[in-house]
């Protein structure tokens, strides 16, 4: 997200350097430049908000040094869900060019006489109103990665509540003299309920498994809850 936020700031620098070149040699020769014609080179107050916000989470996100597998488990969960927002952000975008996209279906079900088939033919060939092979991949891989980082989130927080697997982590970490915060990769794999956690630059990981069945939400689970939040704002008490 901050990535992504200081490119947009860099591309209106890029824009507005070329242009301001551009511009002077315009005026030397007496080339009248239009009104707003470096507009692309002012950086809008919607991508300063999207900097400051993203700058906000660096700060405020826990980069320090886990002594127990409750933080550790804690500052992934955190990690992630900087991701799943993004990821969130990334789809509604994706969302909206489809949307607009099949908002001709309307038009087309009433497509019965020459003057209406002739304006849905029209909407067909405007891009807004047509999709394409790169907007769909867009939504689907928009789609998965909110898929990714949601899974990983929520299998990170209920790691971080799980007593029996932190304190399984713990041991295992104090027996091979390990502080456990100084891992070097972490993965989850929720196919086989699987954290594999490395802490040496061997790439030999270890795995704990199992521990997770009972937090498994399904496809139907996952809709439903959707429904029970846009209707009253929150999760069902658990």
């Amino acid at each position: 997200m901050l990535i992504a936020s200081i490119g947009d700031i860099q591309d209106r620098i890029t824009n507005s350097g070329v242009m301001t070149v551009g511009a002077v040699g315009y005026a030397a020769i007496g080339g009248v430049i239009n009104d707003d014609a470096l507009s692309d080179g002012i950086i809008t107050t919607d991508e300063l908000g999207a900097y400051l916000e993203a700058k906000d989470l660096v700060l405020q996100h826990d980069y320090a040094i886990a002594s127990t597998a409750e933080q550790l488990f804690m500052q992934e969960h955190a990690a992630n869900m900087n991701s799943l927002n993004t990821a969130v952000d990334n789809l509604t975008a994706a969302t909206a060019v489809v949307m607009t996209a099949v908002e001709v279906a309307s038009v087309a079900s009433e497509a019965d006489t020459k003057p209406e088939q002739v304006e849905l033919q029209a909407k067909l060939e405007t891009d807004a109103y047509s999709l394409d092979a790169a907007e769909v991949n867009e939504y689907n891989e928009a789609v998965t990665a909110v898929e990714t980082f949601a899974q990983q989130a929520g299998a990170f927080m209920a790691a971080a509540n799980n007593d029996e697997l932190t304190t399984s982590v713990d041991n295992y970490a104090a027996q091979g003299n390990y502080m456990v915060g100084s891992y070097t990769a972490i993965t989850y794999t929720q196919a086989i309920d699987e954290f594999v956690i490395t802490w040496d630059d061997s790439g030999f990981g270890t795995g704990f498994q199992g521990y997770l069945t009972p937090e498994m939400k399904n496809a139907t689970e996952i809709y439903a809850a959707g429904e029970y939040i846009n209707q009253y704002g929150a999760m069902p008490t658990q």
